[in-house]
């Protein structure tokens, strides 16, 4: 059986139970903005990446990592902020859980990925980065809803801070 298909299946069952889909396009520019991200992470470390997708079982026959990099992009990321945005509470200490369960669920699915090797880390990064990555992401998400200018500029911060702390040569660069 094709990993994507379980995952896309996992994803597209979870956006039918508890997305707020009634208000999907209040949540689309959050949902580009989380692909435009996305986007660019690839773009930019084309050669230096710190994780990639492989391709496992039935998808190594037609999968790379940029087949399963858009397929996350157009089916795990609208259910995500659907789901997340649409659950999102007025109230601080509920948004915190919800960014924290948001954080859990991208780290389990990242440590199966890895444990069954559908993923590999590469250049430094490990499953605690990705983890505080899915942290700052959501906490940015939930800006990007109510600010989207401030989320702009908290990315960037963000994204200079993780090249300088690894140190990624500018050669990367075309």
């Amino acid at each position: 059986m094709s990993l994507n298909i379980v995952y896309g299946a996992i994803f597209i069952f979870s956006a039918i139970k508890w997305g707020d889909w009634k208000n999907w396009h209040n949540y689309y520019p959050t949902f580009l903005f989380l692909m435009v991200g996305d986007l660019v992470y690839q773009f930019l470390f084309f050669k230096h990446s710190m994780w990639e997708y492989v391709p496992f079982g039935n998808d190594k026959s037609w999968a790379t990592h940029t087949h399963v990099a858009l397929l996350i992009m157009l089916i795990k990321y609208p259910v995500t902020v659907c789901i997340f945005l649409g659950h999102m509470s007025k109230e601080l200490w509920k948004k915190i859980i919800n960014i924290l369960f948001w954080t859990m669920v991208y780290t389990i699915n990242e440590f199966v990925d890895l444990k069954i090797g559908a993923m590999v880390h590469k250049n430094g990064w490990n499953l605690g980065w990705s983890a505080f990555f899915s942290f700052v992401m959501f906490s940015v998400l939930a800006v990007h809803y109510k600010k989207p200018a401030l989320a702009w500029i908290l990315s960037a911060i963000y994204a200079t801070f993780l090249w300088n702390v690894f140190d990624v040569p500018q050669s990367i660069l075309k």
